[in-house]
């Protein structure tokens, strides 16, 4: 039995063929007519692909390195995401109506989701795709402890219907092959998490050339110190520790739990996991 008020997890709902936490689902007619701005920058990754770390990243070179100007808000509020609802919080899309435009905007919808104003606007987008390995490990921790999700069950039933694309935002394979495929046609930084692991301060100087913004040493060393693993998991303003317990049970989990690579991403590195199904 639950306690006494603690409402069970949610079922995913199907949009359009792919499975969505519930109340996102409830909330994707408003997602579908949102208007974005020509300047705003949509960083969108695969869940539990990085997220969190290039978007610290990214709201760092925006504010020049002033981690003072970041510490003011979390990162969820800096950075909106766009499908996001759950009870008694603001809606994604609500925070973007208050938020100044141009703006950065997080998402994790595959590419047929998006909408469509992201392509007419030619918006520039930031893309982090990492290995299916890793994803799964931390996707199943992740389900255990935000509770919007469904039960995961055990790690082998969850890992069945992870291959299986049962899970919120479907089908790791196709989310990263949709993306790469429209870096072709849109102004697209496609990055891979396990190169900002391989060395950071080479990313965030490409991340910065792509933004138009002077790649300076000094900057670049700050922000590869700051959005350090270390240096985010203890900062209450990137961790989520600011979120209710009622959502995401830290207890359970961190949300920043290891950071880790699987060691195995030499062999299929640079997208080959990508082009070889195509073949």
């Amino acid at each position: 039995m639950k306690p006494e008020g603690e409402q069970g997890r949610p079922p995913l709902i199907s949009v359009k063929g792919v499975p969505m936490i519930k109340y996102f689902a409830e909330v994707m007619g408003e997602v579908e007519g949102f208007q974005a701005h020509p300047g705003d920058l949509l960083i969108s990754t695969y869940p539990k692909s990085g997220t969190t770390w290039i978007s610290e990243v990214i709201d760092l070179i925006y504010k020049d390195g002033n981690t003072e100007k970041c510490r003011q808000e979390p990162i969820y509020m800096r950075v909106p995401f766009l499908e996001f609802s759950a009870p008694d919080a603001p809606t994604g899309i609500e925070l973007l109506e208050k938020a100044p435009r141009p703006c950065l905007i997080k998402t994790h919808l595959p590419v047929q989701l998006l909408p469509k104003s992201f392509w007419e606007k030619k918006c520039k987008m930031i893309y982090v795709a990492r290995n299916a390995k890793d994803v799964a490990v931390s996707y199943y921790y992740f389900y255990q402890m935000a509770k919007v999700h469904p039960e995961p069950g055990t790690w082998n039933e969850f890992l069945e219907k992870f291959m299986a694309g049962d899970v919120a935002f479907g089908s790791w394979y196709d989310h990263v092959k949709g993306w790469w495929d429209k870096r072709k046609e849109q102004r697209m930084l496609y990055l891979f998490y396990e190169d900002l692991k391989e060395d950071p301060r080479r990313e965030i100087r490409k991340v910065m050339e792509f933004l138009e913004r002077s790649p300076n040493d000094q900057l670049v060393e700050k922000i590869a110190h700051k959005t350090s693993f270390k240096e985010m998991r203890q900062n209450p303003m990137a961790n989520y520790t600011s979120i209710p317990s009622s959502v995401m049970d830290h207890s359970i989990s961190p949300f920043m739990r290891k950071g880790e690579l699987a060691g195995f991403w030499e062999t299929v590195k640079r997208c080959s996991w990508i082009d070889q199904k195509e073949s």
